[in-house]
């Protein structure tokens, strides 16, 4: 293995700065740094070395133990890598009340800005009884990358602890989750989807990774919002990484989007959690929620959850507390 594979290996492996960096690191990182710099990249290694030289960045700029980042708004003490997203990584902040999110790849700046002025809308223009549908925006700025990186757009977002994603619902409940506790989670995403609908978002992503629920609580949250859409016409700006077979025809298409897509891709999400053991009633219902056509599926979240009230009512009876584990 080359001294620029192994370089690769060891920085794509890392799930923390303390995987590659002692005392004060700066050796190591300048290193580094050194082997895997775009313009000194082996031939036709240009684009796996813009990629680890973005995550080295990244952990290094996370790296220094008690190190504060200051902003216009703010500072902040940032901590050990907590979670690696789609696009961005995220760090633990002041010791885990906050995350620190950050693009891997200067270029995917503009999907940060749209998670930021879909929060900021959700926060001005949405009701505030629903607000803990979605993550609470603190803080976001422009982060210059060390040895010139570049500049991309970082937020700084409040920590929902206890929460784990539909995703790692699945991975407990392979064969399916039982539908009497998907439906409290079908429910609370509805809310969730129509909290966002009134303040004019569409969130464009809503498939297992980007949905949390809080097990113990029955809370829900949507989270990841860069995909989102914010004024008529607009297109869902890329895919969610895995989740392709889960998008109506408009996103893949790259029509514009609309309250629609998110109830499609919401139900999509619905299904796949329960898979096999969806109830035929349920599978009629999810049927008429993922309609090719976004005009012929319904528009109106809130309409929904009464209709999907009606149904669960009608199969299971009035609606009780289920204590749900992983």
């Amino acid at each position: 293995m080359s001294g620029f594979d192994d370089a690769v290996t060891r920085v794509m492996a890392a799930r923390s700065p303390g995987d590659l960096f002692t005392g004060d690191g700066g050796h190591a990182y300048r290193t580094l740094a050194k082997v895997l710099h775009p313009d000194t990249a082996p031939a036709g290694r240009a684009a796996t070395a813009t990629h680890a030289f973005a995550r080295l960045a990244n952990l290094w700029a996370a790296h220094r133990d008690g190190t504060t980042m200051v902003t216009p708004r703010g500072s902040y003490r940032v901590g050990p890598l907590a979670h690696a997203g789609d696009l961005a990584d995220l760090y633990a902040v002041d010791g885990g009340t906050a995350l620190l999110k950050l693009p891997r790849h200067p270029a995917d700046s503009d999907l940060m800005r749209r998670e930021v002025r879909a929060l900021t809308l959700l926060r001005s223009q949405g009701e505030a009884r629903h607000s803990a549908y979605a993550p609470r925006l603190i803080d976001s700025f422009t982060h210059r990358d060390p040895a010139g990186g570049g500049r991309r757009t970082a937020t700084i977002l409040a920590h929902q602890d206890g929460f784990v994603s539909l995703a790692r619902v699945k991975q407990s409940y392979p064969d399916g989750v039982d539908p009497r506790d998907a439906a409290w989670m079908w429910r609370r995403l509805l809310v969730a989807v129509g909290y966002a609908h009134r303040a004019g978002v569409v969130h464009g992503a809503i498939v297992p990774d980007h949905v949390l629920i809080h097990p113990g609580e029955h809370g829900l949250a949507l989270v990841d919002w860069c995909y989102s859409v914010t004024e008529p016409g607009q297109t869902v700006p890329a895919l969610a990484r895995g989740y392709h077979d889960l998008y109506p025809p408009e996103v893949t298409g790259k029509r514009p989007a609309s309250a629609a897509t998110d109830i499609h891709l919401a139900t999509r999400c619905m299904t796949w959690l329960m898979g096999d053991r969806t109830p035929p009633a349920l599978a009629r219902f999810a049927h008429g929620c993922t309609l090719p056509h976004p005009n012929a599926r319904p528009h109106d979240a809130w309409r929904l959850l009464a209709e999907l009230d009606e149904l669960l009512e009608a199969r299971y009876g009035p609606r009780t507390f289920r204590p749900f584990t992983l």
